[in-house]
């Protein structure tokens, strides 16, 4: 598992962080009771200050998705992956309603919009880097 941070995002680094590690736990890539990289192992890969995967860290604590254990290190707890999928639903569930009501004011019809919703669900690549960066009719979007 690679660790990136965009420093031209808009996003804090320390929030990427979370996002990404709450990623790796809902896809089951780390399971409850999986260790995290060290903070000073993923400030490393990630190229930021300790202090920024420290403070991740301490949020993802508080969403209860990973725990710190003296001496040993973070892991995903038994509850973190039901976590991680309910925070990260909550946020798509947010940026599709921004979508959404964008595509409404620019005149897109709702019939419209769940058929492009459809096409992207029933595609047999869903959640392939492609669908990210193309339009269903195949163009760059």
């Amino acid at each position: 598992m690679q660790w990136r941070v965009d420093p031209h995002s808009l996003t804090p680094p320390s929030q990427q962080i979370v996002a990404a590690v709450l990623d790796a736990i809902a896809g089951l890539e780390l399971g409850p009771g999986d260790k995290l990289p060290s903070v000073r192992g993923l400030a490393s890969e990630a190229l930021v200050n300790p202090n920024t995967v420290t403070k991740a860290y301490r949020d993802l604590e508080r969403m209860g998705a990973t725990e710190g254990r003296n001496g040993t290190g973070v892991f995903v707890t038994p509850d973190g992956p039901r976590i991680a999928r309910g925070v990260r639903l909550a946020e798509t569930a947010g940026a599709l309603q921004e979508a959404i009501a964008l595509a409404i004011r620019a005149g897109h019809e709702p019939d419209a919009l769940r058929a492009l919703i459809d096409t992207w669900l029933d595609g047999d690549a869903v959640g392939s880097a492609q669908r990210d960066t193309q339009a269903p009719d195949g163009a760059p979007s």
